[in-house]
């Protein structure tokens, strides 16, 4: 059983006799003499989809919920569910765009090493690769001698998304996108 301080993001959790996805947590340090780090957990309930935001104590013991991860590729879009196929035994799963909203910009037909969480036979989460490549289709022109620790400026993805990249990237240029900030890494 894992303490409150190493739970990490798409993670199921038990708490309450229910079932919990962790989708975001956060750090903060109590002030004091009998000062410990608390960490603030906002989870979603599998069956019902309901928001939960509950703070545990660092030591504080959780119960992993059992779980398991499949390798997926994108397959297609269903009005608003996204649907992934199986790489080993082609069995589909349909995550709703709602449950994987914080995924959908880097997720395109070329995207590798995707992953489902199932729990129950439920998929209920998409973990993403930590970097995607991704194509430009919008920006500012290139300047001539702009260095690579020059300014940076706005560029829309193929997927919509919007980052900050150096002066020197161009439209069409293939680029290194990290999943977990939403930052310009490289060129691809």
């Amino acid at each position: 059983m894992p303490k409150a301080s190493e739970i990490k993001k798409n993670v199921a959790i038990e708490y309450n006799g229910k079932v919990y996805l962790v989708k975001e947590v956060s750090k903060s340090a109590v002030c004091g003499r009998a000062g410990g780090s608390l960490y603030r957990i906002r989870m979603y309930e599998i069956a019902t989809g309901i928001k939960v935001d509950e703070s545990f104590k660092a030591d504080e013991m959780m119960t992993l919920a059992d779980f398991s991860r499949r390798g997926v590729t994108f397959s297609y879009v269903d009005g608003d569910e996204y649907v992934f196929m199986d790489s080993e035994d082609y069995t589909p799963y349909n995550l709703s765009k709602e449950a994987i909203a914080d995924e959908v910009p880097f997720i395109t037909e070329n995207t590798t090493d995707l992953q489902v969480f199932i729990v129950n036979d439920v998929p209920v989460a998409l973990d993403l690769p930590s970097s995607v490549d991704l194509t430009i289709i919008e920006t500012d022109p290139s300047i001539k001698g702009a260095s690579a620790t020059a300014r940076t400026k706005p560029a829309t993805l193929s997927t919509g998304l919007i980052i900050q990249v150096p002066e020197y990237i161009a439209n069409g240029d293939t680029v290194k996108v990290n999943t977990a900030d939403h930052k310009f890494m490289s060129r691809a």
